[in-house]
């Protein structure tokens, strides 16, 4: 199993971003994926989950209305838009194959003006 994060980097607060996670070695469409999340100095949090077709989405109430997970199984990629972004979410950003323990490297996201 491979997980590659991508997509992060420094944006001003207010503004957007959109991550990327390319997965590998695994049948991709018959697991959920999820997005969590490590701030500095704090535990690493669930950000966000789809179900592996991608008709269930479930996210944390921080970020409800702000994030938009999604998926295509034809890449084997899946996705996380993050608009209206906060400094509270700076963080390295991982995604996760539910059921299995394989993380990424992660993907640094600083929202700082």
């Amino acid at each position: 199993v491979q997980l590659v994060e991508s997509g992060g980097g420094l944006v001003q607060p207010g503004g957007s971003l959109r991550l990327s996670c390319a997965a590998s070695g695994f049948t991709f469409r018959r697991y959920a994926m999820s997005w969590y999340r490590r701030a500095p100095g704090k535990e690493r949090e669930l950000v966000a989950t789809i179900s592996g077709y991608g008709d269930n989405t479930d996210y944390a109430a921080s970020m409800k209305g702000r994030f938009t997970i999604s998926r295509d199984n034809a890449k084997t990629t899946v996705y996380l838009q993050m608009n209206s972004l906060k400094p509270d979410d700076t963080a390295v950003y991982y995604c996760k194959v539910e059921g299995i323990n394989t993380w990424g490297q992660g993907t640094q996201v600083t929202v700082s003006s």
